[in-house]
C-alpha cells in the first residue's frame, strides 16, 4: 500500500491537473482528446468513483468538469451537486465548471451558489469549454483575509457579527487548549485558524499544518498524523514523522473533523488529554505540543447522538468554540467584500473593474449569499470576466444570483386535516406497539424523506416547484435531500 501527501500546486512546466466527472463514456473520451492538449486528464464515472482517484493523487486537480446526472440518480442533480461539496472540501481552490443536460436556470444557479465557477450547457463546443477553464485558472487564489498589512486582521469587515468573531479570536487566540470552529460552508473557517488563530498570535514563527480529514483515505489518516516506522507497511522503506511531530510547538489545523473514522477518534482523544501518541509499526510513546483547531460545518452534536462521533472528543475538542459568521448576517460587509475581490481580480486579468449601479447594489445587499464568501468570490470573477470596466445594472446581476426560491406561503386548507392527524396517530401507536423503544429522530426523519419523496415525484423531479409544495426555499431543500437534516 501507498501512502500519498497531496499538494495543491503544480509543478513548474506540468500541464494543470483536470478532473472530467461524466457517466456517458462519449462525452468523456471526447471531450478528454479535446482537453488532453492543455491539461492532465483524469476521467470518472460517478461520485464514489471521483472520491476514490481523489484520495489517491499527490496532487489536487487545479480545475473540475462535473455533471449534475450521475448514477445511481441520473436523472436528478442531486449527486452532481454533492460532489461539488466534496470536491471543494478537499480542494477549496478547485475550479469547477459544470457540463450538463439538466440545464435548467435553478440548477445553474444552485451550482454556483455550492461554489461552481460556471455552468455549461451541454452539448457544448469544447473550444468554449477550454476558454472558460482558461480563463478560469487565470484567476489565481486570494486568500479571505484583509489586503492591507498594517490591519493585521485578518478579516475584511467591520459588522458586528465579524467584530464579535475578532473578539473571540483575541481570546482563545494565545490558548494551549484545543479550539473547535463551527460555521457553514464557503463561510472562511480556514481564514480564521490560519490568517487569525496562528498567524496573529505568538505561535505565528512556528509551524502550521493542515490536514483536511475529508480529502484523505480513512486508511491514510493514522499514518498522516501519527507518522509510521520503517517497514511499517508495503511501501514504507524508511521511518516518517506525522503532522503532530512536524508541527512541533506550532498549530496543527484538522479541518473537516466530522470525517476523522469512528476508529481513530480514541488515538486523537489520548494526544489530545496528554500529548502522547505512537508511529504505525511502533511502541515508543511519543509526546507532541501542538496547539490543535478544528472544524467543522457539520452539527458535532447531531453527530454524537447519532453515533458517529465521540462524545468525549467533542467536549475536548470544543473547550473553546468560534462561530464563523454566515455571509447573510454580515450587512453591509458584502459591499466591503465586493470592493476588495473587485479591485483584486481585475488587477489579475489587467482590466478596468466592474462596478454595480444603485439598483445593482441593493440587489447585492439583499442577497443571502448561500454559498457565503466563497460563492460571492466567484461571482465576482464572473462578473470581472464578462463585464471588465462596465456598470452592472440589476438584470445583468440577477442572474448570477441564486435568487427566486423563497417558499410562498401554503394555500388555505393545505394543513393535515383530522381524519390525517388520526391515520397517523394510528400507524404510530402501531409501531409502538411494535418496539419497546423507538428513535424518534429516526422516524421523525423517515416521515419528512416520505414527504420529499412525494413532493419530488408530484413535480417531476423540479426541486423548486417540490420545495414550494413543502413550504421550504429550495437550498433547504437540497440540504435535506442530502441529509443535512432540520434547521
Amino acid at each position: 500500500m501507498k501512502y500519498y501527501t497531496v499538494r495543491t500546486l503544480t509543478p513548474p512546466g506540468a500541464k494543470p491537473l483536470l478532473l472530467l466527472v461524466d457517466d456517458d463514456p462519449l462525452i468523456s473520451d471526447s471531450l478528454g482528446f479535446a482537453l488532453a492538449r492543455d491539461f492532465e486528464v483524469l476521467t470518472s464515472h460517478s461520485r464514489p468513483h471521483c472520491l476514490q482517484i481523489l484520495r489517491q493523487l499527490k496532487q489536487a486537480p487545479e480545475a473540475a468538469i462535473v455533471d449534475l446526472g450521475l448514477p445511481p440518480l441520473p436523472h436528478r442533480p442531486d449527486e452532481g451537486f454533492a460532489l461539488i461539496g466534496d470536491l471543494l472540501a478537499f480542494a477549496p481552490a478547485l475550479k469547477i465548471v459544470v457540463l450538463s443536460g439538466q440545464n435548467g436556470e435553478e440548477n445553474a444557479r444552485h451550482a454556483r451558489t455550492l461554489g461552481a465557477i460556471d455552468f455549461v450547457g451541454k452539448p457544448c463546443d469544447p473550444g468554449d469549454l477550454l476558454k472558460l477553464l482558461r480563463q478560469a485558472l487565470a484567476f489565481r487564489p486570494a486568500p479571505l483575509e484583509a489586503a492591507g498589512p498594517g490591519e493585521g486582521r485578518g478579516l475584511i469587515g467591520d459588522s458586528l457579527p465579524l467584530q464579535r468573531l475578532r473578539l473571540q479570536i483575541a481570546q482563545y487566540g494565545d490558548s494551549n487548549f484545543p479550539i473547535l470552529i463551527e460555521g457553514e460552508s464557503g463561510s472562511g473557517k480556514d481564514v480564521v485558524a490560519s490568517a487569525c488563530l496562528h498567524r496573529l498570535t505568538r505561535r505565528r514563527d512556528r509551524p502550521f499544518l493542515a490536514l483536511n480529514c475529508a480529502a484523505i483515505s480513512p486508511n491514510l489518516v493514522e499514518p498522516t498524523l501519527f507518522g509510521y516506522a520503517r517497514g511499517a507497511f508495503t511501501g514504507a522503506n524508511a521511518a516518517k514523522s506525522g503532522y503532530f511531530e512536524d508541527a512541533g510547538e506550532g498549530t496543527l489545523f484538522l479541518d473537516e473533523i466530522g470525517e476523522l473514522p469512528l476508529d481513530l477518534q480514541p488515538k486523537l482523544l489520548r494526544v489530545l488529554e496528554n500529548g502522547e501518541f505512537q508511529r504505525v509499526g511502533e511502541t515508543q510513546t511519543r509526546t507532541s505540543k501542538a496547539r490543535i483547531i478544528a472544524a467543522t460545518n457539520r452539527d458535532l452534536r447531531k453527530e454524537v447522538k447519532a453515533g458517529r462521533f465521540r462524545a468525549d472528543l467533542f467536549h475536548r475538542l470544543s473547550v473553546f468554540t468560534i462561530n464563523v459568521p454566515p455571509l447573510r448576517e454580515m450587512g453591509d460587509d458584502r459591499l466591503v467584500l465586493l470592493a476588495h475581490f473587485c479591485r483584486l481580480y481585475a488587477d489579475q486579468a489587467q482590466v478596468r473593474p466592474f462596478a454595480l449601479d444603485a439598483g445593482a447594489e441593493a440587489m447585492w445587499v439583499a442577497y443571502a449569499f448561500p454559498g457565503n464568501v466563497r460563492e460571492l468570490r466567484n461571482i465576482v470573477i464572473r462578473l470581472t470576466a464578462k463585464y471588465p470596466g462596465r456598470t452592472i445594472g440589476p438584470a445583468e446581476l440577477a442572474g448570477e444570483l441564486d435568487e427566486g426560491d423563497e417558499p410562498r406561503p401554503p394555500p388555505a386548507g393545505a394543513a393535515l386535516a383530522a381524519s390525517d392527524l388520526e391515520s397517523i396517530t394510528k400507524a404510530a401507536a402501531q409501531h409502538l406497539r411494535q418496539h419497546d423503544q423507538v428513535d424518534l429522530d429516526a422516524a421523525l426523519a423517515l416521515w419528512e424523506r416520505g414527504y420529499i419523496e412525494a413532493a419530488l415525484q408530484l413535480s417531476n423531479g423540479n426541486v423548486s416547484q417540490a420545495a414550494r409544495r413543502l413550504g421550504i426555499n429550495r437550498t433547504t431543500l437540497y440540504n435535506r435531500m442530502a441529509g443535512g437534516g432540520r434547521g
